[in-house]
C-alpha cells in the first residue's frame, strides 16, 4: 500500500528525531501537519474534487497507525481532524459548504478541531450546556467545549450547540465555526499524562456570532450526526490504538531478542516468550476487528457494533501491550530513553477518547440486544 510506505517514510524521517523534544515540551507541531497536508493524509477520505486523496479507509487505517508506531499524539491529531472535523462536514456539510471548508483542510492549510464534550457533560452530552441562540439569520454561540483536540491552534471548528431544552429529543446542531470569528476564543491547554504534543485545550464561545448558513444540516439533527461521526471515529481510535500496540510489541521483540541475561536472551525464556505469544495475538485479533469495521463502512453497511468492538478492544489491547512492553524492558522500560514508557503513556487515552471503553460496552449492548 503506497500510502502506508510514504506515512511509515515520514514518521521515521520528520517525527522520530522530535518525539521526545516535543513531549517534554507538549509543543504542537503545527509545521508537521502542514507537510502532512501536502502528502494528502490531513484529507485521506476527502475526494479529490475538494482537494483529498480520495483514499479508503484501509488507506486511512494505515496511516495513522504508521505515525503512532512512531508517535501517538502525532497520530491522535492526524485522526481528529479527518474523521471529526473533516469528516463531519464531508457527511452533513451542502455543497457550498464543502467548497468552502474542505479544500483547505484536506491540506491542511487549515487545521481543523471539533467540538462536543464539556466540562460536566461527557458521555451525557443531551445535557450540554453550550447553547446557539437564534438572532433573525444568525445564531448566537454561548458556553465553553472542553477536552477538544486543536481547540486552541484550530483555524475551524465543528460545534454542537444545545438549540432545545436540555434533555429535549433533537435538541442540538452543528455549525462550522471559524477562528476569526468574534467571541470564539481558546482557553485553557491541559496538561496530559501522554499524547502530549497533540493540543487538547478549551473552546470558549462569548455571544459568538455566526450565519445561519454555518449551520450543519437541520436544526436539531446534531447529536444524530455526532453519533454517525464518532462510528467513523472509532475506526480512527482503533487504528491509533493500533499503531500504539504494535509500536510496543515491535520494540519488546527486538529488546528480547537483544538483551542477554544468565548467557542467552530473555526472548528464549518462557515469561518473556509466553508475554510476546499473548501481544502478538492480541493485536492480530484487534487488527482482524478494525478491518472488519473498515470493510462494513466502505461497503455502506451498518458498523455501529462493529465500530465500537474494534476501538474498544484495540485500545485495550494497546494498554495491555504497552504495559507488558515496559515489563520486558524492566528497568530501561521505566525510562525516557526507550520508546515503551512513552507508549505506555499515551496508550491509556485510547479507552477514554471518542467515547470511554465502558460507552463502547453500551453500544454494543444495545445492539445485540436490539
Amino acid at each position: 500500500m503506497q500510502v502506508a510506505h510514504a506515512a511509515r517514510e515520514f514518521a521515521q524521517q520528520h517525527i522520530k528525531p522530535h518525539v521526545m523534544e516535543w513531549d517534554e515540551s507538549q509543543e504542537f507541531p503545527t509545521q508537521i501537519f502542514k507537510e502532512l497536508g501536502r502528502l494528502g493524509m490531513m484529507g485521506v477520505l476527502v475526494p479529490e474534487q475538494y482537494g483529498g486523496a480520495g483514499l479508503s479507509y484501509y488507506e486511512y487505517k494505515a496511516v495513522i497507525e504508521e505515525i503512532a508506531k512512531v508517535d501517538g499524539s502525532i497520530g491522535l491529531s492526524v485522526a481528529a481532524h479527518n474523521s471529526l472535523c473533516v469528516g463531519h462536514i464531508l457527511l452533513f456539510g451542502n455543497e457550498a459548504q464543502k467548497q468552502q471548508y474542505l479544500p483547505k483542510l484536506a491540506t491542511a492549510e487549515w487545521i481543523g478541531a471539533w467540538g462536543l464534550t464539556e466540562a460536566n457533560t461527557g458521555s451525557d452530552a443531551g445535557n450540554m450546556q453550550c447553547t446557539a441562540t437564534r438572532d433573525g439569520n444568525n445564531w448566537v454561540i454561548n458556553g465553553t467545549k472542553n477536552w477538544i483536540t486543536h481547540g486552541k491552534s484550530g483555524d475551524v471548528a465543528v460545534v454542537i450547540c444545545r438549540t432545545g431544552e436540555p434533555r429535549a429529543k433533537n435538541n442540538a446542531t452543528a455549525f462550522i465555526v471559524d477562528r476569526s470569528n468574534p467571541g470564539f476564543s481558546g482557553g485553557k491547554k491541559e496538561n496530559k499524562l501522554g499524547m502530549r504534543a497533540s493540543e487538547t485545550a478549551e473552546m470558549v464561545f462569548e455571544n459568538c456570532v455566526v450565519p445561519d448558513a454555518a449551520r450543519l444540516g437541520e436544526v436539531g439533527d446534531g447529536f444524530k450526526q455526532s453519533l454517525k461521526v464518532l462510528d467513523g471515529g472509532r475506526i480512527s481510535i482503533a487504528s491509533l490504538a493500533l499503531g500504539i500496540a504494535k509500536g510496543a510489541y515491535q520494540a519488546a521483540l527486538k529488546y528480547a531478542q537483544e538483551r542477554h541475561q544468565f548467557d542467552k536472551p530473555i526472548a528464549s525464556f518462557q515469561g518473556i516468550s509466553f508475554k510476546l505469544a499473548d501481544m502478538a495475538t492480541e493485536i492480530e485479533a484487534a487488527d482482524l476487528l478494525t478491518l472488519q469495521a473498515c470493510d462494513l463502512k466502505m461497503r455502506g453497511e451498518p458498523m455501529t457494533k462493529e465500530a465500537a468492538m474494534a476501538k474498544y478492544y484495540a485500545s485495550e489491547v494497546s494498554v495491555r501491550v504497552a504495559n507488558d512492553a515496559v515489563q520486558i524492558f524492566g528497568g530501561y522500560g521505566y525510562t525516557k530513553d526507550f520508546p515503551v514508557e512513552k507508549f505506555y503513556r499515551d496508550a491509556k487515552l485510547c479507552t477514554i477518547g471518542e467515547g470511554t471503553s465502558e460507552i463502547q460496552k453500551v453500544v454494543i449492548s444495545r445492539e445485540i440486544l436490539k
